[in-house]
């Protein structure tokens, strides 16, 4: 035995002997700066790293007459070919700035290598919103039905997610999600994001990822901001409906190592119904960074935001057709609410050496929301109505640590890289309830009255492994939660709690078919966690329910300008109960199965010309109904989101996109059916020096659409029964802006 671990070191030895090495810095060409996060990519063997916070890399197992790659979004690809000079050796290569563009990307053996493409789209076409992000998201869907200052509807890969049960949002690595929410369990509010301060995105579809843990099932988007900015921006937007938009960004400090600039944001508008929504919102943000081009990189962030609003609610479709209102008009226009959110959050990264880094995250955020809706009209109170008022005052704390260590190993062509992570997150919501109300001002009745502490701690750990053309990427997650529930209206004193731990593997496996094709399978699975007051119901019982996915699928090339990914997926999940805020209720819902086909092109027809679209389908059904009883409520089967867009055209930019959604069902037999919709949006923009004129104009051909819809039983003031039948928030009509910015 003794002889074979002998000669197995001497092996071992004699490859690191013959193994040849590449090592250097990147910088760039304006500022001679180095560059972080620049893709090194041997065309040869497939082998990849990225430049570390001073610009360094080193990349092992490399040959005579091997053609090396350095990209990065926003700069020209640097080509080196290896030669005898080369090995062993070090080298400086200087970055070009060039606009974004499909050329920079190349395909390699990552897991989620399509969101580098997807940035292309973000930098060719900056998005007006901070919800409509995810819109960025191939097959995402998002809708508003509560005046602007709600969080929207979400939908993905067949799920109504509602605010976001299924899908892990997070900035900068502070999660958006809210657990035990007073409306919605994940609730996720992004309108705290200025839509200038986003830099690029991360996501994935799936429960693939080790790193990402509650309401990952349908998928998660990582969204980063800028750690600086090159100018000072001030713009102006006005537009149809009493429509005021501002925003700056301002540096506040440029020095050597360090920076800041502060972002503000303010949104005015009535809205396009007939009761003014009375719609405001203030967002302030300021950012400092340090970075020694050395060995690590520190950011600081700070964020306050607050929203204001009035609400037409969803309004039934029998009240439009007997002209009772308008499209725009309302049944209860008192409903409403406000919220706010104020942040603080760091991020920092120290690189041990050139193989090792530790990377930590930790927020603490307080939140506070208050939401006034009616649903049902005079269903439960035919005398003062059925408005309800939700409330709750939140901390969250919270922190993320993880070390990651890459090996070259003696073998051509071999690498490993493994991370373990351990974090925590602590949720401290006082006086979260539901209470009957009257024109916002009278309390008629708490149905729910409590106080929630939940404490989730987690650590995981993955593991890449790449070999030729094969990359393995296993992973395990284990998850620990503790549901606290106080109920304050009992008459004594009420406090209940529960525990759970859950195991989370993940395998991701991945292809190389050629330089221009990838192909991969990736499987594992999720969950999201329910209310802590469905946990404490039900003695903690099926309270984690697990999502069990599989992808299979392509990423391809074929040409430096064009990218096309396809897959096919499923997805299953098992039994859970589920909180309904509107309604203080637990609802069982069965098993439910997915299954669906993605498809994405993205060409760039010229230097100046993009263009884009993703077709979606799924079929969802719940596993324990019979056939024809079996529909999932409001889940999309068929949608597709793209557009055209152009720049740099003698001073022009802009672009037509798209969006589309099919019929789909609204109750669990399809006798009730939400509308589908095609919506057509332009933007157009004309710079002058370092000012910047634009139109931005919303459903350019007018067309009359529902963005939400809800298959409800209501009851009108003058119905002596119920109905249930579409209920509805209608969709913006034409809405025409105007934008002036200045950069300075």
């Amino acid at each position: 035995m003794k002889t074979y671990i002998v000669l197995f070191l001497l092996l071992l030895v004699v490859g690191t002997l013959n193994a040849h090495e590449l090592s250097g810095t990147v910088i760039s060409e304006e500022n001679e700066k180095p560059l972080q996060g620049v893709g090194v990519y041997n065309k040869t063997t497939g082998a990849y790293t990225y430049t570390n916070v001073s610009g360094y890399f080193e990349l092992d197992d490399i040959s005579v007459n091997d053609i090396i790659y350095f990209y990065q979004l926003g700069y020209k690809n640097y080509e080196l070919t290896i030669n005898e000079s080369h090995l062993d050796g070090t080298v400086k290569i200087i970055m070009e700035i060039s606009s974004a563009s499909l050329e920079q990307v190349l395909i390699v053996s990552k897991v989620n290598v399509l969101s580098t493409f997807l940035n292309v789209d973000l930098k060719t076409s900056p998005v007006k919103s901070s919800q409509e992000i995810l819109r960025k998201i191939p097959g995402l869907i998002i809708g508003q039905h509560a005046g602007g200052g709600k969080a929207e509807q979400i939908f993905l890969r067949g799920f109504d997610i509602d605010h976001g049960t299924d899908i892990a949002i997070d900035v900068d690595g502070m999660p958006v999600n809210m657990v035990s929410h007073a409306h919605g369990q994940g609730y996720a509010d992004m309108h705290f994001i200025i839509p200038e301060t986003i830099d690029n995105l991360d996501f994935g579809k799936g429960s693939y990822y080790a790193d990402k843990g509650n309401f990952n099932t349908a998928g998660y988007v990582d969204i980063k901001t800028k750690n600086t900015i090159d100018k000072n921006v001030i713009s102006v937007e006005a537009g149809q409906f009493n429509t005021l938009r501002a925003m700056s960004m301002i540096k506040i400090w440029d020095g050597e190592n360090s920076n800041a600039y502060i972002a503000s944001e303010m949104n005015l508008t009535d809205g396009v119904f007939e009761s003014p929504q009375n719609f405001n919102r203030l967002n302030i943000m300021g950012k400092y960074n340090y970075n020694n081009f050395e060995d690590q990189e520190f950011n600081l962030s700070l964020s306050h935001f607050q929203s204001k609003w009035d609400a037409s609610g969803q309004i039934p479709v029998r009240a439009v057709e007997s002209g009772q209102i308008g499209r725009f008009g309302a049944i209860d226009d008192t409903e409403g609410g406000n919220t706010s959110r104020t942040n603080i959050w760091m991020n920092h990264i120290k690189h041990i050496d050139e193989h090792a880094s530790l990377k930590s995250t930790a927020y603490i955020s307080n939140y506070d929301f208050e939401l006034f809706s009616n649903f049902t009209f005079f269903l439960e109170d035919p005398v003062n109505a059925d408005q309800i008022r939700q409330y709750e005052d939140r901390t969250i704390i919270g922190a993320k640590s993880v070390y990651e260590q890459s090996f070259h190993l003696a073998d051509h062509d071999e690498q490993l890289k493994y991370q373990v992570g351990v974090g925590f997150r602590y949720d401290d919501v006082n006086d979260v309830q539901l209470s009957k109300t009257k024109n916002r001002k009278e309390l008629l009745e708490r149905l729910a009255f409590g106080n929630v502490d939940e404490l989730n701690g987690f650590s995981f750990a993955d593991l890449t492994y790449k070999t030729n053309d094969w990359t393995l990427n296993p992973g395990v997650r284990l998850d620990y939660f503790t549901f606290d529930y106080e109920d304050l209206l009992a008459t004594t004193y009420d406090s209940k709690s529960e525990n759970k731990v859950l195991l989370s593997p993940k395998l991701n496996v991945i292809y190389a078919a050629s330089p221009k094709t990838q192909l991969f399978v990736k499987t594992g699975l999720g969950y999201h966690s329910n209310d802590s007051r469905v946990v404490t119901a039900n003695s903690g019982e099926k309270v984690l329910p697990t999502a069990f996915g599989t992808d299979i699928g392509t990423v391809m090339k074929p040409m430096d300008r064009l990218v096309i990914n396809a897959s096919l997926w499923s997805l299953f999940l098992q039994q859970e109960f589920v909180y309904v805020g509107d309604a203080g209720i637990v609802e069982p819902s069965g098993k439910t199965a997915r299954y669906g086909v993605d498809f994405g092109l993205r060409y760039q027809i010229a230097d100046w010309l993009f263009f884009n679209t993703d077709i979606n389908y799924a079929h969802a059904r719940s596993t324990e109904e019979p056939d024809g009883q079996d529909y999932i409520p409001l889940a999309p089967d068929l949608t597709s989101a793209g557009g055209l867009n152009f720049r740099d055209l003698s001073g022009f930019s802009g672009g037509l996109s798209y969006r589309f959604v099919n019929d789909r069902p609204a109750n669990e037999d399809n006798s009730i059916v939400a509308e589908g919709y095609f919506i057509t949006d332009l933007n157009l923009n004309y710079n002058l020096k370092n000012w910047t004129f634009g139109v931005i104009v919303e459903n350019l051909f007018d067309s009359e659409w529902n963005e939400t819809q809800f298959a409800t039983e209501s009851r009108l003031f003058n119905e002596p029964n119920p109905v249930e039948e579409i209920h509805f928030t209608p969709g913006t009509p034409f809405f025409l802006r105007g934008k002036v910015a200045v950069s300075f």
